[in-house]
C-alpha cells in the first residue's frame, strides 16, 4: 500500500489529486490549515486528515510526529500548498509581500522535506512532487512567445513567479543530493480553480494529471525534472 501526503489538499488541484490517487489505491493524508475544511474534504474522499500549516515549524513537527505514529513511513510527498500573493502594481510590492509568498511556496516545501525525509527514507520507492507553475520558468518569462504551450499569455506575477523559480531550483538541488529519491517539479497548466478565480482554460482533472503521473512513478522514473503534460518545461 502506497501512503501519500498532499499539502493544501482540501480543494482544487490538491483535492482532485487526492481523489485520483485514492482511486489508484493510495492511502492519502490531506494536509490543511483549516480543520473544518480539511476534515470535510477527507471525509468526502475517504482520506485521512492531518492538521498542517507549512508556514509553521511547530505545525510541521507536530504533523510529522502524528504521521509517523499512524503510518510509520511516507512513500509520496506532494508539496501542493501555495498562494498567488498580492495583486499589486510592481511599484507597490514590498519585501514583506515577497516574504509572505516565499514563506508558503518555498520555505513550506523546505520545512516539509526536512521533517518528513526520515519517513520518506523508510520507503522502497520514495517520491516528492513539488507543484510549480509555468510562471516559474525563466525561459518562458524571457520569451513567452517561444514557449506558448507552457504559458499562453505572459502574466505579471513577480512574487509568485519568483517563488516558483526558486522552488524549481530547490527541486534540482534536493534531487542531486538525495539520489535515492525521485524528486520532480511540475507545471499543472493554467487550471480553473479558486486560486485564479476560475479563469484557467484547463479543468481541474486536466491540471491534476501531471501531478498524479509523477506521484506514481517507479524507482527508475525521472528525477530533477520540470514537467508538464506537454513534456519538459524550459527552466
Amino acid at each position: 500500500m502506497t501512503t501519500t501526503l498532499i499539502t493544501g489538499a482540501n480543494r482544487g488541484l490538491g483535492y482532485e489529486t487526492a481523489r485520483r490517487l485514492i482511486e489508484a489505491g493510495h492511502t492519502v493524508y490531506i494536509g490543511a490549515r483549516d480543520p473544518e475544511r480539511g476534515k470535510q474534504a477527507a471525509a468526502d474522499l475517504g482520506a485521512h486528515y492531518l492538521t498542517l500549516d507549512v508556514t509553521s515549524d511547530e505545525s510541521v513537527d507536530a504533523a510529522a510526529e502524528q504521521f509517523a505514529a499512524e503510518a510509520g513511513q511516507l512513500d509520496v510527498l506532494i508539496n501542493n500548498a501555495g498562494i498567488p500573493g498580492p495583486r499589486k502594481d510592481v511599484r507597490d510590492l514590498t519585501a514583506d509581500d515577497f516574504h509572505q509568498v516565499f514563506d508558503l511556496n518555498v520555505y513550506g516545501p523546505v520545512r516539509m522535506i526536512r521533517r518528513f525525509l526520515p519517513l520518506l527514507e523508510r520507503s522502497d520507492n520514495p517520491v516528492v512532487v513539488n507543484v510549480s507553475s509555468g510562471l516559474g520558468s525563466i525561459a518562458t518569462s524571457v520569451d513567452p512567445a517561444a514557449h506558448s504551450d507552457v504559458v499562453p499569455v505572459w502574466v505579471p506575477a513577480p512574487a509568485y513567479g519568483a517563488s516558483k523559480a526558486a522552488l524549481n531550483m530547490l527541486t534540482v538541488q534536493y534531487a542531486r543530493q538525495l539520489p535515492d529519491l525521485r524528486i520532480n517539479t511540475v507545471d499543472p497548466g493554467y487550471t480553473a480553480t479558486d486560486f485564479n478565480g476560475r479563469t484557467g482554460y484547463q479543468t481541474v482533472e486536466e491540471g491534476a494529471e501531471i501531478i498524479v503521473r509523477l506521484a506514481t512513478i517507479t524507482p527508475d522514473g525521472p528525477t530533477a525534472e520540470y514537467l508538464s503534460l506537454h513534456g519538459t518545461v524550459p527552466w
